[in-house]
Formats: C-alpha cells, sequence, structure tokens
C-alpha cells in the first residue's frame, strides 16, 4: 500500500488545499480526517482540513487563473486536456487501485471509473473545436446576428465518495475546454482521491507553464462547503449527492441567482415484460444492483416484472446472488466490496427492518458478514411500490421485486417514485419499448432497453428529473451550461435603422 500511495504523492499526513505545484496550504489547525479502508477499518493516510483563509487564497487565485486560462485559444485548452488524459492513462492501475482502496469498489470498477475520466479527456479534446454559436438573419437591412459562447468563470465542484474522481473529469475537463477554473471539494470520504487527482493536475500545468486551472479545498461542508455555495464569485455549483443536500445547494445559489447543475438521488426501476430475454435480465439486474455495493445513484433498485414470471425470476436472482463473492475489493476474485462506513451499513439494516414494518418479505441476504470491515449480503425483498421504504434510495444492495399485469401499470409503478435518473425495459416487443420511451413511458432522464440501469455512456448528457435535480453534464450539449450566452448584432451599413420599423428621429 506505501509503494501505491507513495507513486500518487500521498503521504502519511496530507494538506487540504491546492492551487498549484507549489501552493498547497499548511494549515495543521482546522481539523484532520482520516482516509478509512471501508474492507478493513484502517486508517490509509491523514489529510488537514483547509481552513477559511484557505479558501479564500483558493478563490482569489482562481480569479487571476481565469483571466489568462479565458484568453487561450478553446483548441490549445483542448491540447491540455489532451495531455491530462494521457498522465490518466499512465496512472491508470494505481489510480484506479486507490478508488478500490478509500471506497470500496471493486478493483474492475476502480479502473472503469478512471477510464471513465480518460474517455471525459477525449471527448473534451473534440469538444474544444467545436464550441458552436448560430447566425440569424437580422429584420434591418445591412445588419447580421449571431450568437458566441464565453467562458463562465469559477466552477465549484462538489463531488460525493461514490466516483471519487470521475464525476470531478466530467466536470473539470469540460470547464476547462469552455475557458473556466475549477474549484474541487471531494467528498470527506474519499479525500486521497483528490489528493491524488490534484497532484496529476499539478504536474500537468506545471510543465505547460499554467497554475490554478484545477484547485483543491478538502474542509468541513458547515464551513468550507458554506463559503463555496454561497461565494457570488462562483458563477456555477456542480453537485452531486442526496436529494437532500441537492435541495440546500440549489436554494442557496439560486438565492444568489448563480447556476446549478444537481445530479442527486435515484429511485431506479427495469420493467421486465413477459417477452425478455432472462440469459440478458439476471445479470444486468446483478451488475446493476450489486456492482458498487449498490452504492451508485444509477444502481437498480427496483424491479417490476409481470406477474407470471414473478416466481421465475426471484430463484434465478436467488441463484445468481448465492454466486456473488464478496470480500476485499482488491482481490480480482471478489464481485463486491464493502459499503462505506458503519453509517451506511446502518442504513442497510434500518431500511429492511422498515420493509418488514411495513408488510414486506425479505427473500435472500440482508445480514451483515462478520468480521472487519463494512460487508453486507446483498438483499433482494419482495414489497409494494407503495411502501415509503421503497420510494426512498437507499444507499446499499437491495433490491425490491414487485409485480405488475400490464404495461400501463408498469409505466405507472415505474413513475411513481420521487426520483427520476434512470430506468430500463427488457423486452422483445417492439411495440413495448417504444411505448418505454414515448411521451406516456419512462419519466427519466435515461431511460434504456435491454440493458441495465447503470454506467453511463460519454457523450450522452448524464442526469435526470424530479428529485434528481435536472441537471446534466458530460456528454451532448453540457457544455453550454459551463459559458455565457452572447447574442451580437453587426450593423455594417452607414445608416441606424430601428427594429420594428420605428422612428426616432431628432434634429441636429
Amino acid at each position: 500500500m506505501k509503494e501505491l500511495l507513495k507513486s500518487l504523492g500521498i503521504h502519511e499526513d496530507n494538506y487540504g488545499a491546492c492551487v498549484g505545484a507549489e501552493n498547497w496550504s499548511n494549515t495543521t489547525d482546522a481539523g484532520q480526517l482520516s482516509s478509512v479502508n471501508p474492507a478493513n477499518g484502517d486508517v490509509i493516510a491523514n489529510v488537514y482540513q483547509c481552513s477559511e483563509d484557505d479558501y479564500e487564497n483558493v478563490i482569489i487565485e482562481s480569479q487571476r487563473a481565469f483571466k489568462k486560462w479565458r484568453m487561450i485559444p478553446a483548441p490549445i485548452r483542448g491540447q491540455l486536456v489532451r495531455e491530462m488524459g494521457e498522465e490518466l492513462r499512465l496512472k491508470k492501475d494505481a489510480l484506479g487501485s486507490l478508488v478500490s482502496l478509500e471506497m470500496g469498489k471493486i478493483k474492475a470498477e476502480g479502473d472503469g471509473e478512471v477510464q471513465e475520466m480518460i474517455d471525459i479527456a477525449d471527448f473534451s479534446v473534440g469538444l474544444s473545436r467545436q464550441l458552436y454559436g448560430l447566425t440569424m438573419h437580422s429584420e434591418r437591412v445591412k445588419h447580421r446576428m449571431y450568437e458566441q459562447w464565453h467562458p463562465l468563470g469559477i466552477v465549484g465542484v462538489i463531488s460525493a465518495f461514490n466516483f471519487p474522481v470521475a464525476v470531478w473529469a466530467w466536470n473539470a475537463f469540460i470547464s476547462a475546454i469552455c475557458g473556466d477554473i475549477t474549484v474541487w471539494k471531494p467528498s470527506s470520504k474519499a479525500p486521497l482521491c483528490g489528493i491524488a487527482i490534484q497532484n496529476i493536475c499539478n504536474e500537468v500545468l506545471e510543465r505547460n507553464g499554467y497554475m490554478g486551472i484545477f484547485s483543491l479545498i478538502i474542509g468541513r461542508g458547515s464551513t468550507i462547503g458554506e463559503r463555496l455555495i454561497n461565494d457570488k464569485r462562483v458563477p456555477l455549483i456542480s453537485a452531486t449527492g442526496s436529494t437532500k443536500m441537492g435541495k440546500r445547494i440549489g436554494e442557496v445559489v439560486g438565492c444568489r441567482l448563480g447556476k446549478t447543475i444537481l445530479e442527486l438521488g435515484g429511485n431506479n426501476a427495469i420493467i421486465v415484460d413477459e417477452t425478455a430475454n432472462m440469459d440478458m435480465v439476471v445479470p444486468a439486474i446483478l451488475f446493476g444492483a450489486v456492482g458498487t455495493a449498490g452504492q451508485r445513484c444509477t444502481s437498480t433498485r427496483r424491479i417490476i416484472v409481470q406477474r407470471n414470471f414473478y416466481a421465475q425470476l426471484v430463484e434465478q436472482l436467488k441463484n445468481a446472488y448465492a454466486q456473488v463473492s464478496i470480500g476485499d475489493p482488491l482481490d480480482n476474485n471478489t464481485l463486491m466490496g464493502p459499503l462505506v462506513d458503519q453509517g451506511a451499513v446502518d442504513d442497510f439494516l434500518a431500511a429492511l427492518e422498515k420493509v418488514k414494518v411495513e408488510g414486506g418479505e425479505i427473500l435472500y441476504g440482508g445480514e451483515v458478514v462478520e468480521g472487519e470491515g463494512f460487508f453486507v449480503t446483498p438483499a433482494i425483498v419482495k414489497a409494494e411500490n407503495s411502501y415509503n421504504i421503497v420510494q426512498e434510495e437507499t444507499f446499499a444492495p437491495i433490491l425490491y421485486i414487485i409485480p405488475y399485469d400490464n404495461l400501463e401499470d408498469a409505466l405507472n409503478l415505474h413513475n411513481d417514485v420521487p426520483q427520476g435518473l434512470s430506468s430500463a425495459i427488457f423486452t422483445t416487443n417492439v411495440l413495448n419499448s417504444e411505448t418505454f420511451l414515448s411521451h406516456e413511458g419512462s419519466d427519466c432522464g435515461i431511460a434504456n432497453v435491454n440493458i441495465g440501469t447503470s454506467g453511463a455512456e460519454i457523450g450522452g448528457a448524464f442526469g435526470g428529473e424530479k428529485d434528481t435535480g435536472g441537471g446534466r453534464e458530460s456528454g451532448s450539449d453540457a457544455w453550454k451550461v459551463y459559458m455565457r450566452r452572447q447574442t451580437n448584432t453587426m450593423n455594417w451599413s452607414r445608416e441606424l435603422p430601428l427594429a420594428q420599423g420605428i422612428k426616432f428621429e431628432i434634429e441636429n
């Protein structure tokens, strides 16, 4: 482990704020975080949290950096992001291992998360030459109208523990090619991943003669987090986390007329109809519900299955769940690692107790694994969609099985939750698939056919509706939120005609 940490520039004790290779904070009296390995409870390393003075320094330096960075041509900005992607390729194995070590997802998923960073870097490089505006015809003679996009400024990124590096890249790389500066507050449950990424940023920026394009603030939510979301110098906040957190951020940033990208809770369902290919259904459900120990915003939470196939699917899932190896996430044979901490274990157990109180039945799993670490057995639960606990998102491997009679019934059940992130239907009936994707179908930001709910693909805009927050990041035209739109009118005549034929004459 020591060699792994050393390769990523992580020490036994680390500082919590940085705007460049030679500009780390040295605060030691604002509290200390201990990063804990959820597989065994051991402390990996410590981080001194940044102070409010450190925060102020980061913002001031970010403002200075923005004035220079915004004037760099976008394709050249793209070249810097390309170098970031190349550096991530070199450190993929080490960084993927750190993700597994610090938050508990298996090594394949840790590596996959770093690959997402590499993919969004590649995407952003291409995007740097495609920040397109529009030209429009003016109603005035010898006039031209057009639209262009300018850099917005400082982008504050607040990320969650479950994707401790990829979500930063989704925002930071697109922000960078747009001419923006990123200030990142990572999860306090995964601070070492933030430090590792900052070290990579510093290395690339320093050899290109830049500083402050990517900055880091690790600190208390009650102080540093509040400073960030209240700061008018930060026009955009991109936040990933719970709906409760998102509502708070949306309210605060909205009151100062700032912008937000909110990627919040999911309560994702798969509809399994009578024509579904079960050889595809079972592994899709398994990966969606058990992968990352059910701690993805896109994790599969609910299975809405045609009633005649309910018993068959339950038995197939029990058989599949029994084959899931639970253990050290860095062991290549492991399919499910631990929950992130004891709090997550407590939430898991509390949710299952609520299920039983409301009349549900645990069909498989739902136990704490004895020994060190925060391990549980994934649960399959017979439930009704109307249960209060089913209406909530529990960040743990709990899968609710709900029967339906007809497709209309299934869609009503599917949409009858507060969240609206990801969704899927498994079917070989084209009418059912098209209905699911229609105006009367899934109300989620992501709707899939014959593929599960988890796994966002770079290039598509990622985000959801309702309590999921409505924001979009990563692909498509999501870049526009990181910029400010400007409409321009050019008069190339020697006269000054007014719009709508208005006459406003004065004597010379």
